[in-house]
């Protein structure tokens, strides 16, 4: 067999491949936002909103303040060439006028709002320890909770998607998705005091809106009710929403941008819901009939 024909003829395949679908053909000192660098800002942001619990740092040599400062500095200087990097390749490699002021202004939006994000984080790991009764403590849940880690990577995103920023905040759910198995998508609007017990298999869609004090269990999916149009749907409210102190326990489905669940409700596990539910209300399917056999051993 000639290894060399084949390799060549792979190659050719690939670039044509290349050619038809249009989105590879990178110029000259472009490049694409860097996967890794975007994970690394998420890990300087998680070490920034808990001090002295991810980093090698020992906090009672150094001034919090001066921690703070030196590294929201090198968030900034990551941040900034990322951004500037997936606002060049969204305009298919032409830098648009300003690039840089526009890069700075988003990056420097986003500093700003690392304080609020520390305080909804710190709200939503009280909610965890309030909510879960095998939570130790805290430091417990900060350390080893993957719905904690899902919902502070997404409170993350969730600001660089309010400003507008390419890929980058979809590059990061999906990083703690891989991580979690949560898939929270950053346009998603999530309120206070936001509880995810286990959380193994969550979905929960972009236009989705969740108020405050809503416990969410493994397996829910909020979804839409259809995508079959794609990119026609693309703006259009096509989630559930889930008002004020709603649990929604496991495996449930709730679809459809029409979709409200009331405040003060309760969605019993394995329901399939399509339609909105009214405030302070039980939801629940039928239990499926148990039917049990003798076993014979022999």
């Amino acid at each position: 067999m000639d290894i060399k024909k084949k390799i060549t003829e792979a190659a050719e395949k690939l670039e044509k491949n290349y050619k038809n679908q249009g989105i590879f053909e990178i110029g000259i000192g472009e490049k694409l936002p860097k996967r890794s660098e975007i994970i690394e800002i998420i890990n300087e942001v998680r070490r920034l909103i808990f001090p002295g619990y991810f980093g090698s740092e020992n906090t009672a040599y150094v001034t919090l303040r001066n921690f703070a400062g030196n590294t929201l500095a090198g968030i900034y200087e990551k941040l900034f060439k990322q951004i500037r990097i997936a606002l060049i390749y969204q305009s298919n490699g032409n830098k648009p006028d300003g690039i840089d002021d526009i890069a700075e202004e988003k990056t420097l939006r986003f500093i700003d709002a690392i304080p609020d994000i520390q305080q909804l984080i710190f709200k939503d790991v009280e909610a965890e320890l309030q909510g879960d009764p095998a939570a130790g403590s805290k430091e417990d849940i900060i350390f080893s909770y993957p719905g904690i880690y899902a919902i502070f990577v997404y409170r993350t995103a969730h600001v660089l998607y309010e400003l507008n920023v390419p890929y980058i905040p979809r590059i990061m759910t999906e990083h703690a998705h891989s991580r979690t198995g949560i898939d929270i998508n950053p346009g998603a609007k999530i309120g206070e005091y936001f509880f995810i017990d286990h959380g193994t298999g969550i979905v929960i869609g972009e236009t989705t809106e969740i108020g405050s004090h809503v416990k969410i269990y493994q397996g829910v999916t909020l979804g839409a009710i259809s995508t079959m149009k794609g990119q026609e749907l693309s703006g259009i409210k096509r989630h559930p929403t889930i008002e004020d102190n709603v649990v929604i326990y496991a495996n449930t489905t709730i679809l459809g941008g029409d979709t409200v669940v009331g405040k003060n409700s309760v969605v019993a596990g394995n329901t399939f819901v399509t339609q909105s539910i009214p405030e302070n209300t039980k939801v629940s399917a039928y239990v499926p009939e148990l039917m049990m056999q003798k076993y014979r051993t022999k």
